[in-house]
């Protein structure tokens, strides 16, 4: 696993402990945590990507501004993410729950690599930006616009979910011969007393931009 993916996966692990508040505060009139991914969506065994899929080749880097997923009603603001004292990276600024986080000391999305998103599930008021990740279907479209003025369309490969102890990086944080991009979220069980127990994750490739 290289430096870009342990950071990143410092990241995760930083903002599970943020995960669930919504729900733990108000577990009392929440009957169920956020939508959680069937097997029906994970990857299917010897296959990465389905015969036919359409693979784009990368863009050239530019710095990723904003993020949309039709399949979720996600229509979000991006903002770059840097290092925290402790080396781990921040999490996106408190205070607004529509807001999607990217590495950026790693791979802009759209461009060769393996770039990683990621938002908070809730927060203490409701539903965050990725409430609905584990939802999502395959080949559902993610379009990322960028600062360059050209939006990257991604389709969605897979969505899997992850104990937190058996979160695998270099799936997941790997280098990748195309343009690839994982969305990531908390999720797998929940309880009352500690929130979320894993993490969602979207794996997506990049099929064109306009």
């Amino acid at each position: 696993m290289d430096r870009t993916a342990l950071k990143a996966r410092a990241w995760v692990v930083g903002i599970a402990a943020l995960c669930g508040t919504w729900l733990v505060h108000n577990g009392a009139a929440v009957r169920t945590a956020a939508p959680q991914p069937s097997t029906a969506e994970a990857f299917t065994a010897g296959a990465e990507l389905r015969p036919g899929t359409r693979v784009a080749e990368p863009l050239r880097p530019s710095v990723p501004v904003r993020i949309r997923i039709p399949a979720i009603g996600v229509d979000a603001p991006m903002t770059g993410l840097g290092l925290g004292p402790d080396g781990s990276l921040d999490a996106p600024p408190t205070g607004n729950r529509n807001l999607a986080g990217w590495f950026e000391g790693g791979t802009p999305p759209g461009t060769k690599g393996t770039a990683v998103v990621a938002g908070h599930v809730d927060d203490a008021e409701g539903p965050s930006v990725f409430y609905s990740l584990g939802s999502l279907k395959k080949g559902a479209e993610v379009e990322i616009d960028r600062s360059d003025g050209r939006t990257a369309v991604f389709a969605v490969e897979a969505v899997e979910v992850y104990e937190n102890d058996a979160f695998p990086d270099d799936r997941v944080y790997g280098a990748t011969p195309g343009a690839s991009l994982r969305l990531i979220t908390c999720g797998g069980g929940f309880t009352r007393e500690t929130g979320y127990l894993g993490n969602v994750v979207v794996y997506a490739h990049l099929t064109g931009a306009r």
